[in-house]
C-alpha cells in the first residue's frame, strides 16, 4: 500500500524501514555524519517546499537506501500508514 509522505509523494510501505523526528534523531553525531555521507551519494530527496525546514525524515531501501526529508510530523506520517489496510 502507499501512504502520502510530503508534496503530493507516495510511498510504499513495504519500503520504508523507519520514521524518525529530526529533532530528536537529527541531534546525534552518527545521524549528522549518515546524513552528510548520503547527500553525498545523492541518496536525499527534499519533499519539503521552499522555505520550508522538515520535521521528519523517511529511511527507505527502495531504490537501495534512500532519505526523503518530509514537512509532515512523525506522528502525522504514522496516521497515514495507520489508515492503510494491511
Amino acid at each position: 500500500m502507499y501512504f502520502h509522505a510530503g508534496q503530493d509523494f507516495v510511498l510504499n510501505t513495504r519500503d520504508v524501514l523507519g520514521v524518525f523526528d529530526l529533532d530528536t534523531a537529527g541531534a546525534s553525531r552518527r545521524t549528522e555524519e549518515y546524513f552528510h555521507k548520503a547527500e553525498a551519494e545523492g541518496a536525499v530527496v527534499d519533499l519539503c517546499a521552499p522555505g520550508t525546514l522538515p520535521k521528519s525524515f523517511i529511511l527507505t531501501d527502495f531504490p537501495d537506501e534512500t532519505v526523503y526529508l518530509s514537512p509532515l510530523s512523525p506522528t502525522a506520517l504514522k496516521k497515514r500508514t495507520d489508515k492503510v489496510e494491511w
